[in-house]
């Protein structure tokens, strides 16, 4: 849209008209269409377009809320302030997979996220979003994933607002009502593992983050949520709280020697890296990632966008040439799925070498 030059700073109407214009049942309607319809069709790219207004219009209520995270982050040293909007491809993933939500009501299309080096700080913001006495936004839902980790290992608070931002004067402002935002607030060593997980996730992709994915990297990821939470002496799984910490150790041990964890982490992140590093001076779009763990060696094979089939095929090839060695992985990787890794965890490389490092020092604790 042309009264913009920048996504983020509108001041001529505003993103958050669309929501005024849109009704929630045209909203609600546009995003069962998306799930049901297939892309290309008339009716499908009408209601991507609703669908994309209706992102667009949480742009404001995000700044708000980043402008007040930023606030708070100021006092906390070591601090680190995100935001973002949700991808249309993962909103319709979502959609997809529970099929009683809906695109109207959707509580993390916007979100703003802080993390933190400790579990007091993470209540220290809880503590000064709850009772900020000029907090005008509505509180509509708690979820506290620390006391109560979800099964797969997930830890964190999210606090979901319904904007009403009363002592604003703009016309934005008022347009922006009842919108949702979403507040995460996760120490370090949590984020450390949501970036493992997710990145694992993408390069074998496997969804680990909904539990449909390979069991032994599920079960993996869940002992090291329970053994990162006794390091912040805080809860284990539920799964696990019978077990003494050395117990949840050595299994985690067991697990990471079964799915060679460390050599397989080590190696794709290594992969990922160079990949990105090397961006600049070609343009190749996808590649395949050989990772030999015997011989710890790395080989990437790059393929323009255009070399899609091509791609595809040699994949196909290697990973029918390594089936039942393992010794060998393959994986097939697109620009697109790193640059979307990068824009949800800026830093991962650095954070995947530090879920490395505690593994290896829990391992080594047990040895």
């Amino acid at each position: 849209p042309g009264r913009c030059t920048q996504i983020f700073s509108c001041s001529q109407g505003g993103w958050c008209l669309a929501s005024k214009k849109l009704s929630r049942e045209k909203v609600r309607k546009a995003g069962k269409v998306l799930v049901h319809s297939s892309p290309g069709t008339v009716e499908y790219d009408q209601a991507l377009e609703i669908a994309q207004q209706w992102r667009l219009a949480h742009v404001y209520p995000i700044n708000t809320f980043q402008a007040r995270l930023r606030h708070i982050a100021k006092n906390i040293p070591g601090s680190i302030v995100a935001q973002r909007l949700k991808r249309m491809p993962t909103i319709i993933d979502k959609l997809d997979r529970y099929p009683d939500m809906q695109l109207s009501t959707m509580q993390d299309i916007g979100g703003v996220r802080i993390i933190v080096p400790t579990i007091t700080a993470v209540w220290d913001v809880v503590s000064q979003y709850e009772n900020a006495p000029r907090f005008t936004h509505e509180l509509e839902r708690k979820r506290d994933y620390i006391t109560t980790p979800k099964s797969d290992g997930y830890r964190g608070v999210h606090l979901v607002y319904k904007y009403n931002n009363t002592l604003a004067r703009t016309q934005e402002a008022k347009d922006c009502k009842g919108l949702r935002v979403e507040v995460q607030i996760r120490t370090q060593e949590q984020h450390i593992w949501s970036t493992a997980v997710e990145t694992i996730g993408m390069v074998l992709h496997e969804p680990l983050k909904t539990r449909g994915g390979n069991e032994d990297w599920e079960e993996f990821f869940a002992l090291m949520s329970s053994a990162v939470a006794i390091v912040e002496q805080q809860n284990v799984l539920e799964q696990h709280k019978y077990l003494r910490p050395v117990d949840i150790y050595r299994a985690l041990a067991k697990k990471a020697a079964i799915i060679n964890a460390i050599d397989i982490m080590k190696g794709y992140n290594l992969a990922a890296k160079e990949i990105q590093d090397n961006q600049r001076k070609n343009r190749s779009y996808y590649h395949i990632i050989e990772l030999n763990i015997d011989r710890k060696v790395v080989r990437i094979r790059a393929f323009s966008e255009k070399e899609q089939i091509e791609a595809l095929q040699e994949y196909s090839r290697l990973e029918q040439a390594t089936q039942g060695d393992l010794a060998k992985n393959v994986v097939l990787v697109s620009m697109s799925e790193l640059n979307k890794l990068q824009e949800a965890y800026p830093n991962y490389f650095l954070r995947m070498e530090a879920f490395l490092r505690r593994l290896e020092a829990i391992i080594d604790s047990v040895a």
